[in-house]
């Protein structure tokens, strides 16, 4: 039988996932709390009342420095605060405070020191968007098995965190999920729509523990396998409740 594992959110992009026990997914909309922020590496041009899908390398990413897998945040929903640990110092950022969030990103900038391109200004998505890597992205899928798969194959042995998903899901054959875009996943009385293998990008190369850039992790998959794939983008054909430790029906 295949099962939830693991539950991630992440609620600004490309800084530190958040595990839960479960979710509750909306008809249409996105993995809650995921997301919902990032840092603009310079001006990005997005703009909240008219969102459009636009390059990640505009953000603060794993891609491009590696070492924000050093910041360690974590957002409290009931207060909207995030918590943001740099370097031994801690700074708890009110999202609706202007100068908290002035705060948070001129501690950020020193940190990236020359990582910093322009000016970082922490954004909001807005109630229509997500800042996910693709315009089909509104919850991500990783296959444990096809990462190990990929260990075995490999001889290295990789955290799934570094795929950043949303779920986590033990018992599929490795590497199905690959032909599941259009197929239909349920969990409990949620039905997910598959949407788009998820190509692989130099973020899967970052420890999450210490920010070090030390696997060649899409070289690996194009090696392997021939192709940069690991996970899934779903859409949340019919919401509701999931938690770790459901059953997870794969296609028929």
């Amino acid at each position: 039988m295949s099962t939830v594992a693991a539950l991630y959110r992440h609620p600004v992009k490309g800084f530190t996932p958040e595990p839960l026990t479960e979710a509750v997914l909306e008809t249409g909309g996105w993995f809650p709390g995921d997301r919902m922020w990032a840092v603009e590496n310079g001006p990005s041009g997005y703009d909240p009342s008219a969102p459009e899908q636009i390059p990640k390398q505009r953000f603060t990413v794993l891609m491009r420095q590696a070492i924000l897998a050093r910041v360690r945040t974590r957002w409290d929903e009931a207060t909207n605060v995030l918590t943001a640990e740099i370097d031994g110092d801690r700074l708890d950022v009110r999202l609706d405070d202007p100068d908290d969030r002035a705060a948070f990103e001129a501690r950020l900038a020193a940190f990236l020191d020359e990582e910093a391109r322009g000016p970082l200004k922490l954004i909001a998505a807005g109630p229509d968007h997500r800042f996910m890597d693709s315009s089909k992205g509104r919850v991500s899928i990783l296959n444990l098995n096809s990462v190990r798969d990929l260990e075995a194959r490999w001889g290295q042995t990789l955290a799934p965190l570094r795929f950043r998903a949303n779920i986590q899901v033990e018992g599929w054959a490795p590497w199905v999920e690959n032909d599941w875009a259009g197929e239909a996943i349920t969990i409990g009385e949620t039905v997910l729509r598959g949407a788009k293998p998820i190509v692989r990008c130099a973020a899967t190369e970052v420890d999450p523990a210490t920010g070090e850039r030390d696997l060649a992790v899409v070289r690996a998959l194009f090696e392997t396998y021939g192709h940069m794939l690991c996970g899934l983008y779903v859409s949340i054909e019919q919401g509701g409740r999931i938690a770790i430790g459901d059953p997870v029906a794969r296609p028929a």
